[in-house]
């Protein structure tokens, strides 16, 4: 029985580096199981290559092969449900980005007003949310921050407005106050029709 496990994994190992050289870095164990979950992503077109990049970041950092392949599973559900929320027109770029606003904690509902709201594509949006958590704002203000902007402004402007809460974060304004206030100006100077 152990012998029949073992030649699957090697089987599967194999048809995995035919697949994507790259992947030879892996572990037999973890390459089969990272190529099941490249092979269904694309099967339900979604994009491959962000779970070939986290398997090869988990390679480089020497994580174990449980490790690894846990990271890919959560990316690959991640991009599920970001295209769940953003749809099915949605490109590889907003599906990353997407998938990295939700493991910051956006809910799935605040990614599908974005898409309500603004016209794509929606990447630039939804690396600024993403980004705003990981400064610190909490999920809930960065998101009604990018909500009440995105609809009004270009991409340069919210990238922009990351920029100011970022530098007022580090003049010692707490997170949530420095998106706050800059949404409110930044809502205040917006012309109404400025995608």
């Amino acid at each position: 029985m152990k012998l029949l496990a073992l030649v699957a994994a090697l089987t599967l190992a194999t048809r995995a580096v035919a697949q994507d050289p790259r992947l030879a870095r892996l572990d037999p164990a973890a390459r089969a199981a990272v190529v099941t979950f490249v092979d269904s992503a694309r099967a339900a077109g979604l994009p491959t290559e962000p779970l070939v990049q986290r398997a090869l970041e988990g390679a480089t950092k020497g994580a174990s092969a449980d490790r690894i392949v846990a990271a890919v599973r959560r990316l690959a559900a991640d991009l599920a449900s970001a295209r769940a929320a953003l749809g099915p027109k949605s490109i590889p770029a907003e599906l990353e980005a997407g998938a990295a606003a939700l493991r910051a904690g956006a809910s799935p509902t605040v990614l599908a007003d974005l898409r309500r709201t603004r016209h794509p594509p929606l990447t630039v949006p939804l690396a600024v949310l993403a980004d705003l958590v990981a400064s610190g704002v909490p999920a809930d203000s960065a998101a009604a921050a990018v909500l009440a902007l995105a609809p009004m402004v270009r991409d340069a402007d919210l990238v922009e407005f990351r920029r100011a809460v970022e530098r007022n974060i580090a003049l010692g304004v707490s997170p949530a106050a420095a998106a706050g206030v800059l949404v409110n100006a930044d809502a205040r100077s917006a012309r109404p029709g400025r995608p």
